[in-house]
């Protein structure tokens, strides 16, 4: 099952109907569909497609001249080209009259394999750009070796491309394609259990409900979900267990640096190090308070909805899972679930302003959306706002998220009122989001105040229905 990525689709057609020499860098984490929006865009095209393997130079030469040969049905797929150098050449010349699309799949393990060969497409670009039709296409799950060693200022490969797309999970809306057959808050759920990520979107299943999926995909030992996280920490970094460590310790609830080390038991520059690698793969996420760049406040969350879920609920129950006790972890799990489900509400939300901002139908046209925390003098306390969007020096959004089984109060909305106050803009904007609808007051609150917006997670659903 194919969903989305039609810019992506467009993007890669627009290219491949240009009729001349092109250069597209696709990355992005494991499991996020990269191979899949390849293979959709090549079905109907004449294609070279060859993938890398964890060997040696030798081995991977072998399966590319496989490949080219396979392709072109004009020698035994036997024959092995001496070189990756002619084995390139060869295909450049080939396509100097033919469109012909070249696809380079998990291209590190090839690279790192032949340490020559960023070298000699580089040579090879620069000789053939100008008379070839080829479509080259390099693609990559090692997100740090496609960053440092191919789109880098100096990498060999430099200036040579002339495209690149990060491929990134989906968002919520996106998800629900995969999700349409649940209910809208089973949609929210599950999009707070699986995240944007295709492959694990997939293993959701629609006969089934959010309880079994996630004793299904979860609590059960012989699942693809179960060791997923761990799994994909030991194909991504050398050191597993510190990493394992570093989010074990922000899932529990450790979000500023001093915390995490002193639960890991590294000091901060180490801990900084593994922080960094792990914001590259999209896992964790560095924040600031919303318009503080520089803030010391900085706090790090688990940004990918699968690992955040994983590593709350699985590691504390290993034993019962190992054990068979789905049905006992589920009841220990089921009580935190709501709760769960406040940040990735947030999430949505955030989502669902940008939907409108884009649409031009946002009355504050801000170029960032975040969450604010910091000190309210007045309440001599630390307070925070859900979401804080900003125009300009005059105009603002400010937004409160409310995953509850009740009705928003208007006490929630006099809350986010007084924590406007503290900061100077005129034009203000509130919006309230609230999955089980608001009270009569707030309604009234709204109607006199004329800049108030009370958004329903139904309401949200509509837009995406």
């Amino acid at each position: 099952m194919f969903i989305g990525r039609e810019k992506e689709l467009r993007a890669l057609n627009s290219m491949y109907n240009s009729d001349k020499f092109e250069f597209t860098v696709i990355y992005g984490r494991r499991r996020v569909g990269k191979t899949a929006l390849i293979n959709r865009f090549t079905n109907d095209k004449k294609t070279i497609y060859f993938m890398g393997v964890e060997s040696n130079g030798k081995h991977n030469l072998e399966n590319f001249s496989r490949s080219i040969f396979e392709f072109l049905d004009e020698v035994s797929a036997d024959t092995v080209f001496h070189s990756f150098q002619s084995a390139l050449e060869y295909v450049f010349k080939k396509s100097e009259n033919d469109r012909i699309i070249l696809v380079i799949d998990e291209y590190p393990y090839v690279a790192r394999a032949d340490k020559s060969l960023a070298s000699t497409l580089q040579m090879l670009i620069d000789r053939y750009k100008d008379t070839s039709k080829l479509m080259l296409i390099l693609c990559g799950s090692s997100m740090s070796y496609m960053e440092d060693n191919v789109l880098a200022y100096k990498a060999p490969l430099y200036g040579r491309r002339t495209a690149q797309m990060k491929i990134m999970p989906f968002d919520f809306e996106e998800s629900c394609q995969y999700l349409k057959n649940f209910s809208s808050e089973d949609k929210a759920l599950l999009y707070g259990i699986a995240g944007g990520t295709p492959q694990y979107l997939l293993q959701v299943n629609d006969k089934l409900s959010v309880e079994e999926n996630i004793k299904n995909m979860f609590l059960n030992p012989v699942s693809f979900l179960y060791e997923e996280p761990v799994n994909l920490l030991k194909q991504e970094v050398r050191e597993p267990a510190i990493y394992t460590a570093i989010i074990t310790a922000i899932a529990s609830g450790a979000s500023r640096m001093a915390e995490i080390s002193a639960k890991v038991g590294e000091n901060t520059n180490v801990c900084s190090i593994y922080l960094k690698n792990l914001i590259n793969l999209g896992i964790v996420q560095k924040e600031n308070p919303y318009g503080d760049d520089t803030s010391r406040k900085s706090i790090y969350c688990i940004e990918d909805n699968m690992f955040c879920f994983w590593y709350r609920f699985i590691p504390a129950n290993t034993s019962m899972i190992s054990r068979g006790a789905a049905d006992l972890v589920y009841k220990r799990i089921e009580p935190y679930l709501s709760d769960y489900m406040g940040k990735i509400f947030e999430k949505i939300c955030t989502q669902y302003l940008w939907k409108l901002l884009l649409e031009g139908r946002c009355p504050v046209e801000f170029s960032s959306a975040g969450h604010w925390w910091g000190n309210d003098p007045a309440a001599k306390c630390q307070t925070e706002i859900d979401i804080m969007a900003v125009q300009d020096k005059k105009t603002a959004l400010f937004g409160e998220c409310k995953w509850r089984n009740e009705k928003t109060d208007s006490e929630v909305l006099e809350t986010l009122i007084r924590r406007s106050r503290l900061f100077p803009y005129k034009n203000i904007y509130y919006y309230l989001f609230s999955k089980s609808g608001f009270t009569e007051e707030v309604y009234k609150k709204s109607e006199s105040m004329g800049n108030i917006f009370l958004i329903s997670f139904e309401e949200i659903m509509r837009e995406y229905s």
